[in-house]
């Protein structure tokens, strides 16, 4: 997986929020999945045959060496196997722990590239090509140091604690115990947060004043009303009513003592530093060219969440051509809806009309859960593989819905038996029109993520990273693409429902004009805002908060449409090369059955699969 240490980088913020799933999970949900690993105890990773090539033998060992040193590093998958110690700490993210992550990057990158990928089997190859991409990007992005920035605009270091609560499951008195010990390791971790911090304010590189006042928004929310101790007890409160009771009251008055004379301060010491010291140095300027060095970093970015060599402008001018053509089919649905009035006007209706809004948070769960639940009666027809692990749909945690998307997936494992979630956001009901819903549940249960990361999790004979991965360009991509298949699969019942479609593809239009604007052209964040309002059915709150969420996350938005429109293009090349030989499910299934991958990789093998499919027919 790619460092933990990239907090500004998209699929290591993922890494992170997978990481989430797992007994003693370390960090915040920060990505429409919440955003590298899962981390998941998996059957052996691929061995070499007795023939293999010496290409083939070195891989072997690299990813051997590469995976013990990411286990070493990581309570989390330490923890996951026993490990009382791991399972009562959190990361080390201290400068040593970082400067020695960077140099055995920079090694294992040097042994990458000494490998002859041709001489490797098939399997490898794809292992080969997903190792040199989390490798190089993070030997190329270490340069820029984004420990200094650890919070988004919905998340944060701040919330690890949160998430690690919500995931952790005691089986033991031992393992309560180690629970406390590390509810009492939240100011250490807490501090070397803070420490990076204060490097950014001395380096000038920070984020955005804009985007630390919603931090302490989230962390007055945090610390008012006991909302910090119900979060935290919940691990001791979820233990097996089977194990010893006078055991149980006791973790739980020593856990309620830690919280108190532990994690209480610490939480107040962070929200002390925000009001005294981050606010005050933070920058008013919303783009990252701004910070030092920040045009550069922005660059490599763009290129990281792509996974495309191609630069600002190319993608902002592609943005403008998706904006164009998207614009012209909502015009089309526009007019059979048989609505007379201007676009604009339509927009205005779809955004006050009452008909288009839940009147309760129940009303608008039980809406989410009955799409989700026909997209779950129309997968076998489009899939030949589906994955054991089930999803629910569940409301965002109040703490943290007031600055949250209006929909997440958080992974689940099997692990330790969690579920998958799709989050649903029940916070401020005027804002979540139901005519979106259909497209935003698809995206993120299924077909969308709950479907791709739960195949990825189950994948068989390949090493750990592969299946933990996730490179945003192939999960967003995929998640839009899914919307588009949502027309396939029977999903949208009205005009109204059509239009919800288009606007979210427009919403990922707008979002490569968007955050290339910001941060590459100079663009305002009312500027960013009108391309939003003016061209899509996105509610004013959730366009405020999205803008806010590619302010502190530079070029994440970018991957969506760049993988979407690489997969609705394989599948036109496929359909018009195969004929009525085309198979949607195995075209499904091949897609997806590697997991993911940076796009030329996933173009490259699907085009050989075109090609052999194509030479079965002949």
């Amino acid at each position: 997986m790619i460092s933990t240490k990239f907090w500004m980088t998209g699929s290591a913020v993922m890494a992170l929020a997978l990481a989430a799933c797992s007994p003693s999970a370390d960090a915040p949900a920060t990505s429409d999945v919440a955003s590298d690993t899962a981390e998941t105890s998996s059957p052996a990773a691929e061995a070499p045959t007795e023939n293999a090539s010496e290409d083939s033998l070195a891989f072997v060992q690299l990813v051997t060496d590469y995976e013990a040193h990411q286990e070493a590093n990581s309570n989390t998958r330490r923890g996951q196997e026993g490990d009382l110690e791991a399972l009562a700490s959190w990361d080390d993210i201290s400068a040593d722990a970082q400067a020695a992550d960077n140099a055995a990057d920079v090694a294992f990158l040097e042994r990458l590239e000494a490998i002859d990928a041709s001489q490797l089997t098939q399997s490898e190859k794809v292992s080969h090509a997903v190792l040199d991409y989390i490798l190089r990007f993070s030997v190329e992005l270490s340069q820029y140091n984004t420990s200094r920035i650890p919070f988004l605009s919905d998340s944060g270091f701040f919330f690890t604690p949160s998430y690690a609560a919500a995931s952790t499951r005691p089986r033991t008195i031992e393992e309560g115990e180690a629970w406390i010990r590390r509810i009492e390791g939240i100011d250490g971790y807490f501090g070397q947060n803070l420490d990076w911090m204060t490097s950014g304010l001395n380096d000038g590189f920070t984020q955005p004043r804009i985007i630390a006042e919603g931090a302490i928004s989230q962390l007055e929310g945090l610390l008012a009303d006991a909302v910090l101790e119900g979060v935290l007890i919940m691990p001791i409160d979820n233990m097996s009513p089977a194990l010893d009771a006078d055991e149980r009251a006791r973790l739980r008055a020593e856990a309620l003592a830690a919280i108190r004379d532990h994690a209480i301060p610490a939480y107040q010491r962070v929200l002390d530093f925000f009001n005294a010291q981050y606010m005050p140095g933070s920058r008013d300027s919303i783009g990252i060219s701004e910070v030092p060095g920040g045009r550069e970093y922005y660059q490599s970015l763009v290129r990281y969440h792509t996974t495309l060599d191609t630069s600002p402008e190319e993608v902002h001018q592609r943005g403008l051509s998706e904006v164009a053509r998207i614009r012209a089919e909502m015009e089309e649905v526009i007019a059979e809806t048989g609505f007379e009035g201007t676009f604009a006007e339509f927009l205005e209706f779809l955004r006050t009309d009452p008909q288009f809004y839940a009147q309760s948070e129940e009303e608008l769960l039980m809406h989410a859960a009955w799409i989700s639940k026909r997209a779950d009666d129309a997968m076998p027809a489009f899939f030949g593989h589906l994955p054991r692990l089930p999803y629910g749909v569940r409301p965002v945690p109040p703490s943290m819905a007031p600055t949250y998307t209006t929909g997440r997936y958080w992974p689940g494992n099997s692990e330790t038996g969690v579920a998958g979630g799709y989050m649903v956001n029940t916070y401020n009901l005027s804002q979540r029109p139901l005519y979106v819903l259909p497209a935003l549940s698809v995206h993120e249960a299924v077909p969308g993520h709950h479907h791709q990361i739960a195949i990825a999790q189950e994948l068989e004979d390949v090493p750990d990273f592969r299946r933990n991965t996730y490179i945003t360009a192939f999960g967003e991509g995929w998640g839009l693409y899914t919307e588009n298949l949502a027309i396939d699969m029977g999903l949208y019942r009205t005009s109204y429902e059509n239009f919800g479609r288009l606007t979210y593809e427009m919403w990922r239009a707008c979002r490569l004009v968007v955050d290339t604007g910001m941060h590459y052209m100079g663009w305002t964040r009312e500027e960013a805002e009108a391309c939003l309002l003016e061209n899509s059915a996105l509610a004013p709150h959730n366009v405020r908060t999205e803008v806010l969420r590619y302010i502190a996350w530079p070029g994440q938005a970018l991957a969506y449409k760049t993988g979407e429109l690489l997969m609705r293009d394989l599948r036109a090349e496929a359909e018009e090369r195969l004929g009525a030989q085309f198979d949607i499910r195995a075209f499904h299934d091949t897609l997806l059955e590697d997991g993911s991958m940076p796009l030329s990789a996933l173009e490259a093998k699907m085009r050989s699969w075109i090609d052999e499919q194509e030479a079965a027919i002949e």
